[in-house]
């Protein structure tokens, strides 16, 4: 790698790594910068640059083996095998998380979750039992976690994040509409759905 990829360019890699994931379902043994890029919704020179941060990949005229690239956008995206992940807040979104059965399949796996009423959370109709939020940092550390899904509500996220990035939390994916303070090595993604929906209304007029 020649230098640290700006975090867009993770975040395609992402993209890239779906469409190749398309290729090999359907027998495709080899892609084009042309063609992946447009599947993509990226410019073929725009996927160059996003790759060549960490190498040179494909041949002149031949283009991407998709299974090689696949293969090596899982390593570096850290999903060679399923990485776990924690839950906080099991309410009606944090119950539907739970349900989701997408997430072992792009490598992530959510190992526990945690309420503030486990009892009520448990009665959801999640696939497994949901522990006491107190347990939260003691299961962190025990179990090595890194990444955790936010679901609570904003007065609380705060004073949550904290006690989970103590216990060694370094990437967060954020559903709580709020805008979180953590320490520079700690990643956040956040996303507000009222945001969303007010950004795509936009386009509906």
């Amino acid at each position: 790698m020649t230098k640290e990829p700006p975090r867009k360019t993770i975040y395609r890699l992402s993209i890239y790594q779906r469409c190749l994931s398309r290729l090999r379902a359907n027998s495709v043994d080899t892609v084009s910068s042309e063609a992946l890029a447009k599947a993509a919704g990226v410019k073929p020179t725009q996927l160059r640059k996003d790759l060549a941060y960490f190498g040179q990949f494909g041949t002149r005229g031949i283009g991407y083996s998709v299974s090689m690239l696949s293969n090596f956008l899982d390593d570096v995206l850290g999903t060679t095998k399923l990485q776990p992940v924690i839950l906080i807040g099991v309410g009606n979104l944090g119950a539907a998380l739970l349900r989701y059965d997408g997430f072992r399949k792009e490598g992530f796996e959510i190992t526990a979750a945690f309420d503030l009423a486990p009892e009520s959370a448990n009665a959801r109709n999640v696939p497994f039992a949901i522990r006491a939020a107190k347990e939260m940092p003691v299961y962190v550390r025990e179990h090595h976690v890194k990444m955790a899904i936010l679901a609570i509500p904003s007065n609380s996220a705060q004073s949550v994040v904290n006690e989970a990035v103590d216990a060694g939390i370094q990437a967060i994916l954020n559903f709580s509409p709020t805008v979180l303070q953590v320490p520079s090595h700690v990643i956040v993604n956040s996303v507000d759905l009222a945001v969303e929906l007010e950004n795509l209304s936009y386009f509906i007029r």
